[in-house]
């Protein structure tokens, strides 16, 4: 199928991802990880609940971890332009069929939650509290020294219905690869922001979070990161990598969180603000795709994910494909 055309003109204005909710099961080795080894900063915390953003964020936070019983993800979260956007948001999921509905959220003015074409729990929201700038407070660097939540990637089970979901509100396709027999897609990176994308859709067994990304000065603290975890206990967290992506163009770690949720470690991939850029095509056959130079990623990158609350994943008809065998 043909890469849906970009809509310059989207019903309603979403300026970026924001944020990620995961339920962790244990809150304390939560904090170990996020906070003491990956260097996020705490912006709230109680005996069910932690708030963290990263050294360039003015918002309040980025992720929440949220005490459960079951580990999950329940929401990615997207800022807009104004309030007067959230209406249209409701107006237009509406139209599409999807549940709306206004929900509280601390640190957050109004907030509309809905889902998206595959059950994709999402909030879209405009005023979220403000904090001081800690960008310069450079003895508050730590772990990574992670900067920003850079964006999300899902496993989806028809990835050109997904595609042309987001498209449709203004996501932007900066790169691609297709099935050449079938000509539908086998992944697709989508912006909102400028960078190389906010959401990414691969084949799978979906809809699953397979990781948040976050980004990071430069590749030295990534390899600052490694020796931290092989002397910290957390050796067996080293999924992959560290590498870089054709697709991209970035340098990568990706790790896995105490309950198995996935984190990419990512920087220098490149500007895609100019809005009449042409999608770049890869060849599904072309192993530098994944990996420009690197290992070759392990089974479980390609079969793990977390799983949305509420939402049964489903496999997809490409997805036995011998060509992500690793």
């Amino acid at each position: 199928m043909p890469l849906p055309e970009h809509n310059l003109y989207p019903p309603f204005n979403v300026l970026r991802l924001s944020h990620v909710e995961f339920v962790v099961t244990n809150l304390a080795a939560s904090r170990a990880f996020y906070v003491d080894t990956l260097g996020l900063q705490v912006t709230n915390e109680d005996d069910n609940e932690i708030y963290l953003r990263a050294m360039e964020e003015r918002g309040h936070h980025c992720i929440i971890l949220k005490k459960g019983e079951k580990a999950q993800a329940n929401v990615l979260g997207f800022k807009v332009y104004d309030e007067p956007e959230l209406d249209k948001a409701e107006a237009y999921f509406q139209s599409k069929s999807r549940p709306t509905a206004w929900i509280e959220r601390p640190y957050q003015g109004r907030t509309l939650r809905t889902s998206d074409c595959h059950g994709i729990p999402l909030e879209f929201y405009f005023k979220m509290d403000r904090l001081e700038p800690i960008h310069q407070k450079y003895k508050l660097y730590n772990g990574v020294k992670p900067l920003r939540i850079d964006h999300f990637n899902v496993f989806s089970q028809d990835v050109d219905e997904s595609v042309a979901f987001y498209a449709d509100f203004g996501f932007r396709t900066t790169e691609y690869t297709e099935d050449d027999e079938s000509k539908r897609l086998w992944a697709a990176w989508m912006h909102r922001k400028g960078g190389v994308h906010d959401m990414a859709f691969t084949n799978g067994l979906g809809p699953r979070l397979h990781h948040t990304a976050f980004w990071v000065p430069n590749p030295l603290n990534i390899i600052d990161l490694l020796d931290l975890m092989s002397t910290s206990g957390y050796v067996a967290n080293i999924e992959r990598g560290p590498g870089r992506h054709g697709i991209s163009n970035a340098f990568f770690l990706y790790i896995l969180d105490p309950d198995g949720h996935r984190i990419e470690i990512y920087c220098s991939d490149y500007q895609t603000v100019d809005p009449d850029l042409e999608p770049i095509k890869w060849d599904l056959k072309d192993p530098q795709r994944q990996t420009l130079w690197g290992a070759p990623a392990p089974r479980s990158w390609f079969e793990h994910g977390s799983t949305f609350e509420n939402v049964e994943p489903t496999m997809s008809d490409l997805a036995a494909s011998p060509i992500i065998a690793p």
